[in-house]
């Protein structure tokens, strides 16, 4: 397949998806182009209670709502088709992607996101999960282990309580665990969740019945452990997905530079969401940039003709 667009947007996030709202509604024909299906780390999310207008809603039902109104403004959606070469310098910008599609775009918008961190223990264990809303209906009165006690590993720990999961064991291998306080109140008090800082992992080794045994060490006395557990799920944070840019755009440790009215390095380049650089990285600043983007967009598109 190919074909132009006015804007190409690479990531059907939601900063990717706002930014194809707001120039499908400013009579552009917008593309979006994405490797997996629209809605990013927020389909993985379990409950989404920080967004204006819901009081609780699923992750993935919240993208599927956004998927659905994006879809009736006439963008153009490329699902399960990676990016795999691009080509943004002068006009006009081209991609090429693993389907075999090449496109064209006077502008392309970057919002391809992040990606979790994998689990640094090298093991032949194969029920190692990034995704409790994916992977953990099947730990139903079975025992786990979480790494990572930030706000996913608390949240994702408390849906899989709600799940029937045995007990939870969150290790953090930092002295204090970053979630937010009430979050941690909230899960300790379930009575299935307990949490131990200063701990690392060494050794996942695999058992004969399909569990494993986790071996755990404490930074601070050196006291090495053991536990048995059927699955561990790791929540130790998310890295860029910018490899296939390294060189062709100014980047800070991974992450794209942008100026606030998310211009790039290179003319009629934007890029929004997590994959900037930046402080605060949530569904609703994702949402900002892609308005941002969206905007000065229309106003490069004019420029051009």
């Amino acid at each position: 397949m190919n074909g132009h667009s006015d804007i190409l947007i690479i990531g059907g996030g939601i900063g990717g998806m706002t930014a194809a709202l707001y120039a499908a509604r400013a009579n552009l024909y917008v593309r979006i182009v994405e490797k997996e299906v629209c809605g990013g780390l927020v389909n993985w999310t379990h409950t989404v209670e920080n967004v204006p207008s819901y009081k609780s809603i699923h992750g993935m039902d919240l993208m599927t709502a956004c998927r659905e109104h994006v879809g009736s403004l006439g963008v153009a959606i490329e699902e399960v088709n990676e990016v795999e070469e691009v080509r943004l310098d002068g006009q006009p910008k081209e991609i090429r992607t693993s389907e075999g599609d090449s496109f064209t775009a006077d502008v392309v918008i970057i919002a391809t996101g992040r990606k979790p961190i994998p689990l640094p223990v090298e093991t032949a264990f194969e029920k190692v999960h990034y995704c409790s809303v994916c992977d953990g209906t099947a730990y139903k009165d079975k025992d786990v282990l979480v790494v990572g006690g930030g706000n996913s590993g608390f949240d994702e720990s408390l849906y899989l309580a709600g799940l029937g999961v045995r007990s939870v064991h969150i290790v953090e291998m930092f002295p204090a665990c970053a979630a937010a306080q009430s979050t941690q109140d909230r899960a300790l008090a379930t009575g299935i969740i307990r949490a131990n800082v200063n701990t690392t992992i060494t050794a996942l080794d695999p058992l004969p019945d399909g569990r494993c045994r986790a071996s755990l060490r404490d930074a601070a006395s050196g006291a090495a452990s053991e536990e048995t557990v059927d699955g561990v799920f790791c929540f130790i944070g998310q890295k860029p997905n910018t490899a296939l840019l390294e060189g062709l755009i100014d980047m800070e440790k991974g992450y794209i530079r942008t100026d606030e009215d998310m211009r790039t390095s290179l003319p009629g380049v934007f890029a929004v969401g997590d994959v900037r650089a930046k402080r605060y990285r949530q569904i609703t600043t994702a949402m900002g940039d892609g308005t941002v983007a969206a905007l000065e967009a229309e106003r490069f598109i004019r420029s051009l003709r």
